[in-house]
């Protein structure tokens, strides 16, 4: 058994050899033959000439062949000695030094691709052909294999390494700029894309994501003058293609020409009549048509299949029209239609007989340069030892109806005709849906319509059915219908068709739900009342808080003096909302000549903000003038918010006291916006002292500052209301309003007005107190 083996292997060892050089002799007949042709020697000075070529370039007689069957040379005069083919740009050849090549090792590459080449029967077997040769040399992931279509496009012919939907994405390639294949038709010369990020700006990548392949390589195939065929190397490395590689590549390119000229020629018929006869009959159908024969491997499974025949109309549905499929592979032409139903159905069939129906799918038309929604269903029936693949496309009528259908569905509305001389009448199911009848029960005559009515529904209804009856008069009314669902609210459309008496005959309407959209307004109404009632609601309290905020807070209509000061208050409520907030002052002369400046600001708005404003402004003003500090002061008003019922929670405070014998100004603060100070031109504002806002801890801590006014000095207390604006930081609006106080600083009185009209916007979110505080140049 032992020595059967060997011997068996040994005659399939032989077989092999004697198939490889069957091949390899077919090819080199190939190339002596076109040199024969070209220039008319015989054919043993042809393979003398490819032999010299072959030498020359340290190529092997096989890499020769397949080059000169690439390059197709022209003509040579019969006393020129006979001149290498010309190399394609980028192409290994004459100018570059063969012993490169041959040090490196590629020479021997190139000869093994060259081997592999006699056994490639279609542009997809030398995608796979070339990413085997190609991922040890260069590091190739992927091939694709581009041919220039006539209108200037591409047509994927062959690919390896990519998975079919990404393929099948790109089959096809519009003649648009930026497509890195066409650029290198274009020039004849290969485009290395080696940096991504700067390739997508210039080129559109293949890929989903393009990042998968971080480096590619275009390479235009020669074909004789031509180049109708681009080579792509995709790598997932991200470095640029070294000079031995792109040598190789170009080397690749050019051996490659060879087999794909063979590719070029039209695919041959299947021999005998039957596909003739087939064909001939196809030609007279009016249908899109193929017939397919099963192409099957060794063991019997079914490959793929070859079109035989084909309709002028297939080219409607696939995109292609018969001429250019009969005598291709199916796969070569769909990728990715082993993956789909029909591959499936297809398969069915031929193992069963039973035909295959799938299911209607929509397709996108162009009739007359306007793009048309046909719908349509293919079916797969056996056909002698083939199928025959038939798209059948639904006629105008059957999309009508589901139109009609659709339309009534999502309308939530229905059809009803009434027969008012044989007394027939008939519904859409959408109407008996609408209603709740039972369609068993049959339509309702269009007299007894009034009573499904609610009973307050009824009159109006009955007296215009009754005006359409009698008078042919057109109605539209809505009404509630009693249905096993709840009352409904309907609207019934109808009009009469009448004869040549005037007499109606015939009633056609609709009758539509409108139930949701009822519900939906009167939704609407009580959501409006309810707004309306707050609305009054809330312009009571703004109206009540404004008569107690000016009854607790009067402005002083001209600017005040205290204690040598001249002093201009500002209080300007929120303009949004309907709440009245609490902002106050505080600008008091003391028993003992000083002078008491307040500025506070309590969180939230409305009556109870103007109650604590009230509560706060008060006290501070008794704490001080019965001689606390300002620090204790702030203490007590904090612990008074703390264990106030009615306090409000929490708020903000400046203290400042004024001694006008030593123009020393004291002051503390409690979680407020610092005081501005404008001095000889220049603006600062002054450091604040530590205190936490009141109403935020019980034990917080208060200090006190001091700052000596003089002569022209200009200080501003104010809100945060002047300064802040959402959503920005608070640190910009303080930066606006130094810049403001500089730019708009004069000594006349009223001078807040134009400082207010720079700071302020057109609607104001919040209450706005300043108090303007001034010494005189020349103090008395």
């Amino acid at each position: 058994m032992a020595a059967m083996a060997r011997v068996v292997a040994r005659q399939r060892a032989e077989m092999d050899r004697l198939r490889d050089l069957a091949a390899t002799s077919a090819v080199l007949e190939r190339a002596k033959g076109a040199v024969m042709a070209l220039t008319g020697c015989s054919a043993e000075a042809a393979r003398e000439l490819l032999l010299q070529r072959a030498k020359a370039e340290r190529r092997t007689l096989l890499e020769e062949c397949w080059i000169t069957l690439g390059t197709l040379m022209p003509p040579l005069d019969a006393d020129d000695e006979p001149e290498l083919p010309a190399v394609a740009p980028g192409s290994p050849g004459p100018g570059t030094p063969a012993d490169a090549l041959a040090e490196n090792g590629l020479s021997s590459t190139l000869g093994r691709l060259a081997k592999s080449l006699v056994h490639v029967g279609t542009p997809r077997d030398l995608a796979r052909c070339l990413l085997e040769h190609l991922a040890p040399e260069v590091g190739a992931d992927a091939i694709i294999l581009y041919a220039r279509l006539p209108a200037g496009g591409l047509e994927l012919i062959g690919h390896a390494g990519i998975d079919d939907t990404l393929a099948s994405q790109w089959q096809q390639v519009p003649p648009l700029s930026g497509v890195a294949a066409l650029d290198a038709l274009r020039a004849r010369q290969p485009r290395w894309l080696e940096e991504i990020d700067r390739d997508r700006e210039r080129y559109l990548l293949i890929g989903d994501p393009p990042e998968r392949w971080r480096s590619r390589a275009w390479l235009p195939v020669q074909l004789g003058d031509t180049a109708e065929v681009c080579l792509g190397v995709l790598r997932g490395r991200a470095e640029p293609f070294a000079p031995q590689a792109r040598e190789h590549l170009c080397a690749v390119a050019r051996l490659c020409a060879g087999r794909l000229r063979a590719f070029g020629a039209r695919p041959e018929r299947a021999a005998g009549g039957a596909a003739d006869a087939v064909q001939a009959v196809f030609d007279a159908l009016p249908v899109a048509a193929l017939l397919l024969t099963p192409l099957r491997a060794k063991s019997g499974e079914v490959q793929d299949y070859r079109v035989d025949a084909a309709t002028a109309q297939v080219g409607d549905v696939v995109g292609r029209t018969g001429d250019e499929l009969v005598g291709r592979r199916l796969l070569d032409c769909f990728p990715t239609m082993a993956g789909e139903p029909l591959w499936q159905g297809c398969r069915h069939t031929l193992a069963t007989g039973e035909p295959y129906e799938g299911e209607p799918f929509a397709h996108q038309e162009v009739v007359s340069g306007v793009a048309e929604l046909s719908t349509y269903s293919v079916r797969v029936a056996r056909l002698g030892g083939g199928l025959a693949v038939t798209w059948i496309r639904h006629d105008s009528s059957d999309r009508q109806e589901q139109r009609l259908a659709d339309l009534q569905r999502l309308g939530n509305l229905g059809w009803a005709n009434w027969n008012l001389v044989t007394h027939e009448a008939s519904w859409s199911s959408q109407v008996f849906a609408i209603l709740g009848r039972d369609p068993e029960l049959g339509p309702v005559r269009i007299g007894d319509l009034p009573d499904l009515a609610a009973p307050d529904d009824v009159p109006a209804l009955a007296r215009a059915v009754g005006d359409l009856l009698r008078a042919g008069r057109p109605l539209d009314l809505p009404f509630r219908a009693r249905t096993p669902h709840g009352v409904r609210h309907l609207r019934f459309v109808a009009e009469a068709v009448t004869d040549i008496d005037d007499t109606p005959v015939e009633v056609h309407g609709f009758v539509q739900d409108l139930t949701a959209q009822r519900r939906a307004e009167l939704a609407l109404v009580e959501s409006e009342r309810a707004m309306l009632t707050q609305h009054d609601i809330l312009r009571t309290e703004r109206t009540l808080a404004a008569r107690l905020q000016h009854a607790l807070l009067p402005l002083p209509k001209r600017p005040v003096q205290l204690a040598g000061l001249r002093v201009e208050v500002a209080y300007l409520p929120a303009q949004s909302g309907v709440h009245v907030g609490g902002d106050w002052f505080s600008a008091i002369e003391l028993p003992n000549g000083d002078a008491l400046f307040v500025v506070g600001d309590v969180a939230g708005h409305g009556v109870d903000a103007v109650a604590t404003m009230a509560q706060l402004r008060f006290t501070a003003k008794g704490m001080v003038i019965t001689g606390s500090s300002l620090t204790g002061a702030l203490a007590r008003l904090n612990t008074l918010l703390l264990h106030s019922r009615d306090s409000h929670g929490t708020a903000t405070m400046i203290l400042a006291r004024y001694g006008p014998t030593d123009h020393r100004l004291v002051w503390a603060q409690a979680g407020h916006p610092p005081p501005l100070l404008l001095r000889d031109g220049e603006v600062r504002y002054l450091d604040r002292p530590s205190g936490m806002l009141l109403g935020a801890t019980s034990t917080p801590v208060f200090e006190e500052a001091e700052c000596r006014l003089e002569p022209g000095d200009r200080l501003i207390m104010y809100t945060d209301g002047l300064v802040e604006r959402s959503p920005e930081n608070i640190d910009l609006g303080l930066r606006r309003l130094a810049e403001a106080v500089a730019a708009h600083h004069t000594d006349a009185t009223g001078s807040l007005e134009p400082l207010l009209a720079a700071m302020l916007e057109e609607e104001r979110q919040d209450d706005v107190c300043v108090l303007d505080i001034r010494m005189p140049d020349e103090p008395g």
